[in-house]
């Protein structure tokens, strides 16, 4: 069910996504408006779930994860167990950030960040050890042009 949200929700939104460590004096003088009002509509935000969660953002380069993968999967198996295996090893390793299951030609989509193309080739060694695939291409970001969390509020 899509939230009912107005314009101060959008805003508050808005705020939160750019800086969410902000204090409730700023994000209220951002919007305009006052520190109770502002409190009350992120609260019930977060207890319907349009907000799930406060997280840091990080570099990647700075922690030394310099190479991005897409990884683009197709699988034979359509099975229950197999997808639920699958799921279970994708969940389990921290280098994937994004799996999406797709429609076409291509089954799933991973972003994987690593060190570098040997790191890559660990985590694939890996990932097609535990669970069986039917062909995996492996494409590395050349330049990153635009990444964000920011919703269109």
């Amino acid at each position: 069910m899509v939230a009912q949200l107005d314009e101060l929700d959008r805003k508050i939104l808005g705020v939160l996504q750019e800086d969410a460590s902000q204090s409730l004096d700023e994000i209220a003088r951002a919007v305009g408006s006052s520190k109770t009002p502002v409190w009350n509509r992120i609260k019930r935000m977060r207890e319907t779930g349009v907000i799930l969660r406060q997280t840091a953002l990080l570099d990647a380069e700075a922690l030394g994860l310099e190479a991005c993968f897409f990884v683009l999967i197709r699988t034979s198996e359509h099975e229950a167990d197999w997808q639920r295996r699958f799921l279970e090893v994708l969940r389990a390793r921290p280098e994937v950030l994004e799996a999406h299951r797709l429609a076409g030609d291509i089954d799933y989509i991973l972003k994987v960040r690593v060190k570098n193309a040997r790191a890559y080739d660990t985590f694939y060694q890996a990932l097609i050890s535990e669970v069986r695939i039917y062909n995996v291409t492996a494409l590395l970001s050349m330049e990153e042009i635009k990444s964000t969390t920011v919703l269109p509020v």
